[in-house]
Formats: C-alpha cells, sequence, structure tokens
C-alpha cells in the first residue's frame, strides 16, 4: 500500500508539473524587417569559343587567356567547363566553354571589346557577387532582431507595459533575401551578349546595380 501511495503522490505531482508548464505567459508577437544594399565586388563570366578543328580551338583558347590575363583576370579564376565537338557542322565543329572571375581591379570593358571577336560564340554573366557577403546576411539578420525589440518597446510602453524575456525568435524565409541574381546593367538586360557588345555602353563596376539583402525575423516576448 505504502508503494502505491508513493506512486499515486508521484504521477499527481507529475501531473501539476505538466499543467504548469502549459499555462500560457501573457506576450506580444512582432516581426522585424531589414534591409541592405551592397556594391558588388566580383562578377563571374560563362564565356564559349569555337573552331573548324583542334589546333585552331587551341589557338583560340590561348588567344582568350591571353585577352583575359591583359583585362587583369588571373589565369587561376578562369576554370573549363565543357568540350563539344559537332560531327555534322560544315563551320565550327569545335567548341569549348569557360567560366572565369573578374574583381573591381578587371577591366570589364576592355574584357567585352576585346572579345567581340568571331571565335567568340557566347560571353555571358553568369553571377555578380560581394566576397563578404555572409558578413553582411549576419549584419542585417541582428539588425532585423533589434528592429523587432524595438518595436515590442514601443508597442507596450504605450501600454504601461514592458518588455521581457525573449520567448521565442524565428527567422522568416523570404525569397528575395539574399538572392544574388544575374548582374543587371542600367537599362539594359541582365545577360548581356556579345552581340550587343558594338553599342556604347559602360561595363565597368559603377554602372552595375547593387545586391540587395533583406531579412524578417518574427518574435515573441513577454509582457511585464
Amino acid at each position: 500500500m505504502k508503494l502505491k501511495h508513493f506512486l499515486l503522490i508521484g504521477i499527481l505531482t507529475l501531473g501539476s508539473f505538466v499543467n504548469a508548464q502549459e499555462v500560457k505567459k501573457n506576450a506580444i508577437e512582432v516581426t522585424g524587417v531589414a534591409e541592405m544594399e551592397i556594391e558588388p565586388d566580383e562578377i563571374i563570366f560563362s564565356i564559349g569559343i569555337k573552331a573548324d578543328n583542334k589546333n585552331e580551338l587551341a589557338d583560340n583558347e590561348k588567344k582568350l587567356f591571353e585577352t583575359l590575363k591583359n583585362a587583369g583576370v588571373k589565369n587561376e579564376d578562369i576554370k573549363f567547363k565543357s568540350m563539344y565537338q559537332n560531327i555534322y557542322s560544315k563551320t565550327a565543329k569545335f567548341s569549348k566553354n569557360y567560366q572565369f572571375k573578374a574583381s573591381t581591379k578587371s577591366n570589364i570593358s576592355k574584357i567585352f571589346e576585346d572579345l567581340n571577336q568571331k571565335w567568340v560564340s557566347s560571353l555571358n554573366i553568369a553571377e555578380v557577387k560581394n566576397t563578404k557577403i555572409a558578413d553582411f546576411r549576419k549584419t542585417v539578420k541582428i539588425n532585423a532582431l533589434k528592429a523587432a525589440k524595438e518595436k515590442a518597446d514601443y508597442l507596450l510602453e504605450s501600454m504601461g507595459k514592458k518588455t521581457g524575456n525573449a520567448l521565442e525568435i524565428v527567422e522568416i524565409e523570404d525569397y528575395t533575401s539574399d538572392m544574388v541574381l544575374p548582374v543587371a546593367y542600367k537599362g539594359r538586360m541582365s545577360n548581356v551578349q556579345l552581340e550587343m557588345a558594338d553599342a556604347p555602353v559602360d561595363y565597368s563596376f559603377d554602372n552595375i546595380e547593387n545586391i540587395k539583402l533583406k531579412y524578417s525575423i518574427k518574435t515573441r516576448y513577454e509582457i511585464l
């Protein structure tokens, strides 16, 4: 009997503890939003070269590397992507595709000008980056959390209340958040084809749209 009595007391005590945990505290739920624009400092290009035979393709490949070197692109920033042979084509039977990275030290306008050659089949801008994007993401998220706390403070102050401990912090996924899209030159297409190189346009980094970061943080604070 003593053992049953002990177990009964234990069950009742545990039940009381669970009920106490289920009691919801008075809380306020707010969402903070923060945005930031960042200047890009790196562009990833995709380029295709073509030739009628393997020897010509090798020569064009050397021309490509020399042209990029003269524009300030390092060899280690040029990556081979694919090679293709079209046995049914009467001309340009061989082609190679590369990606190369250009920084603010590279002469973008010179790259477009010098690569406007017959042996270049395509030149596209694949991606725009900032090398310190991870640090900027953290900053925007922190600012969003600060904005949520500030909102909770002034809303509760208007009611004569105060903000207590944070009960919940949730990062809201936003499809526009930290999305680094292909570069969009002002007033032009985002993917710049080589055929457009004859048109007068400034291809420098100063004429590239900024990368836009946006984060939302939902929080719940205890009301004191």
